[in-house]
């Protein structure tokens, strides 16, 4: 399964960034909203979580490829911290109903960062030499 997904990682990746700005620009009408779910902050956890999977489909790209160096791995990490900052943007200024949130933004960074972390942590990116291996 590992094997399928990292053959197939950049249409996965593609398809998920596609599938966040789908949802992002869907407008505020249809989203569904429930008071209960707003105490328990849930949906700071969905943005945290759709980053994370946005970040860490991109990440086995680069796996897929043997690119793994901090340049990739610092574009990937600025590219989708960006790409959740200017949905936010887009949010606030152009979807209609919908509105940009700060916090979403940083809910999207950390997504982004638990991602690095989660790679790192599983010693998928190593540092040696102030290099990054594989």
């Amino acid at each position: 399964m590992t094997h399928y997904i990292l053959k197939k990682s950049l249409w996965f990746s593609i398809i998920w960034t596609l599938v966040i700005f789908i949802l992002c620009c869907t407008p505020g009408k249809y989203i569904p909203t429930s008071n209960w779910l707003e105490l328990l902050s849930f949906d700071k956890f969905v943005h945290a979580s759709i980053f994370f999977v946005l970040c860490t489909l991109w990440f086995s790209v680069i796996i897929s490829k043997k690119k793994i160096n901090s340049k990739y791995i610092g574009a990937i990490l600025i590219g989708c911290v960006g790409y959740g900052g200017l949905l936010e943007i887009m949010q606030a200024t152009i979807f209609s109903q919908r509105s940009g949130d700060w916090l979403d933004f940083i809910a999207n960074s950390f997504g982004c960062l638990l991602a690095l972390w989660f790679f790192w942590k599983k010693k998928l990116f190593q540092i040696k030499d102030n290099n990054l291996i594989l």
